[in-house]
Order: C-alpha cells, then sequence, then structure tokens
C-alpha cells in the first residue's frame, strides 16, 4: 500500500515538474547570474570587461565541450539559418550585451546593474510596436511605466559605491546598462527564432551562441583603437583564474544552457520575465556579504518586477 502510495504521489509530481520545465529552468538561471555577477564585480576592480569577458567565454566554451564529449553527443543536423541566428544571438547577447554589463558593474554596483535587466520586457515589446506594428494596450503601458519606476527609484539612490564622482558613473551605468538591456533582447529574440520548431538541443544552441560571441570579442579585442593590450597578467593569478572558472562555470556554462531551455520550452514572454529575477537573489546574497541594503533598495525592485509581471499578465 504504503509503495502504491508513493507511486501515485510520484507520477503526478513528475508531470507537474516536467510541465515547467522552462519555468524553473529559468529561474534557476537568474540565481545563478545574480551569483555569478557578484564574483564578476569584484573581479572588474582589476579586470578589463571586454578581457573578463573573453575569458569567461572560452572557459565556458571548454566546459561545453567537454560535457558533450562525455555525453557522446554528435554533431547535430541544424539548419544553417538556424546556425547563423544562434551565433548572431551571441554577438548580440554575449559579445555586446555582457561587455556592456561588465562595464554597467563597475559604475553602478552590481545590484542596480542587475535591476537594469528588468528594462528588456519594455523595451522589446516598444521595439515590437515600432518594428512590428504591434498594439499595446493601457495595461501594458501602464507595466512598462511602473517598470521604469522602479528602476529609476532605486537607480538614481546614492549608494558608497558611486560616489566619487557621482554625476560621471551614473550616466555611464544607465548608458551601458541601456546597451545591455537592448542587446540580450535581440539575442533573445534570434534564439527564440533560432530554437522554434527545430530539435537543437540547449547545449549546442548555448555552444553555438558562446561561440558567436567569442568570435566577435577577439576581433574587437585587436582593434586599432583599443585602449589596451590583453592584460596577460591575469593567467598568472591563481586567485583571480579561480574566481573567473566559478563565475564561468555557474553563470555562463549552467545559465546559458539553462537561459536556453527555458527559451525552449516555455513562452518568450514568461521566460524572460522570470530570467530577470536576478535582483532579488542579489539582495539576500548583498546582505549576507555585508552590504547595505536600504528598503528603497528592496521596495524598487519589487516594484519593477511588478511592473514586469503586470505587463505580461496584460497580454
Amino acid at each position: 500500500m504504503r509503495k502504491g502510495a508513493n507511486t501515485i504521489f510520484y507520477i503526478p509530481l513528475n508531470l507537474v515538474l516536467t510541465d515547467i520545465k522552462g519555468e524553473m529552468a529559468a529561474l534557476c538561471g537568474a540565481a545563478l547570474w545574480a551569483v555569478a555577477s557578484l564574483v564578476y564585480g569584484r573581479l572588474g576592480k582589476n579586470i578589463a570587461p571586454l578581457h573578463l569577458n573573453l575569458l569567461k567565454g572560452a572557459i565556458a566554451i571548454a566546459l561545453l565541450l567537454i560535457t558533450i564529449y562525455f555525453s557522446g553527443g554528435l554533431i547535430p543536423d541544424i539548419a544553417p539559418i538556424s546556425i547563423f541566428l544562434l551565433l548572431v544571438s551571441g554577438l548580440m547577447g554575449i559579445a555586446l550585451g555582457d561587455t556592456a554589463f561588465f562595464v554597467a558593474i563597475n559604475s553602478l554596483g552590481v545590484r542596480r546593474a542587475l535591476l537594469m535587466g528588468t528594462l528588456v520586457p519594455p523595451i522589446t515589446a516598444i521595439a515590437a510596436m515600432i518594428f512590428l506594428q504591434e498594439r499595446l494596450n493601457m495595461l501594458a503601458w501602464w507595466g512598462i511605466f511602473i517598470t521604469i519606476l522602479g528602476v529609476a527609484w532605486v537607480i538614481s539612490e546614492r549608494v558608497a559605491e558611486t560616489e566619487n564622482n557621482y554625476a560621471h558613473h551614473l550616466i555611464k551605468g544607465i548608458s551601458y546598462g541601456l546597451l545591455a538591456a537592448i542587446a540580450n533582447t535581440i539575442g533573445a529574440l534570434l534564439s527564440r527564432v533560432a530554437l522554434a520548431n527545430t530539435t537543437v538541443t540547449p547545449i549546442w544552441a548555448a555552444l553555438l551562441r558562446l561561440i558567436g560571441g567569442e568570435l566577435v570579442l577577439l576581433g574587437w579585442l585587436y582593434l586599432p583603437q583599443q585602449p589596451s593590450n590583453f592584460q596577460w597578467q591575469i593567467l598568472y593569478s591563481r586567485r583571480a583564474i579561480a574566481g573567473i572558472f566559478f563565475a564561468a562555470f555557474i553563470g555562463t556554462y549552467l545559465g546559458i544552457w539553462l537561459q536556453v531551455t527555458a527559451i525552449k520550452f516555455t513562452q518568450t514572454g514568461i521566460a524572460t520575465t522570470l530570467l530577470q529575477t536576478s535582483p532579488l537573489f542579489a539582495i539576500p546574497l548583498a546582505m549576507w556579504m555585508g552590504e547595505k541594503v536600504s528598503w528603497r533598495a528592496i521596495a524598487g525592485v519589487l516594484v519593477s518586477l511588478g511592473g514586469v509581471a503586470l505587463f505580461f499578465y496584460s497580454k
């Protein structure tokens, strides 16, 4: 009788977990990205954003290739258009988006830079309205307004991290935060188009995105206008390499895998919303690390995420 009861309980539980696979992947990805961002914030004090992005991408590619090799995964039959879209998605979301995000972290701090990511859904909607002639109802506009209000409320708060030359840091951080949000929006949309109605596995999609981003970063590194050469001394610092490896493992290797899984197995709107909950996870982590978090910061995060939720509820 006990065995039968366990079996009856297991079947519906298994079905429920299967049904929300995309949602669970998005939440796990958001949590891991919050942890990785805190590590990147520490590393970014001594390593240039472009170099940091290049190293974490190389580590993640190596980890994915090892995973594919030991899992016996063969090279899948992927349509050329899907490969192209995933490579361009990596160019936008990883090469441009992550580099801009690391610059925003240096200017705004980790929690506020993460919060800028909640602007991705409104930016996506406004872009669709302009280029695809999609119409937004009044509830959607209220969601967009509330999201922007929450972000502005938190961003405008003076914090010790950016007290010196406050105006410069604020303008630079907002500019690069918006650039990161726009780039990630385009990257997510391209990934969704590439994965729709295909048999591409999340791990191969993540690998192709990373390769696309890494190729662009390598070219970017050797552009004539680059102010400095690659910081080779990083490779001799065990502490720095350990930190990059840890952040790349949880935030890029696992994070992008989970992100692609979420986009593939649930609606884009739901996946995008849940993937932007990183600021919620960052708050308790920051408090655990001894950072003072104001009630204004907590309220602003909740307001922004509430606006995102309201926006998607209007659809």
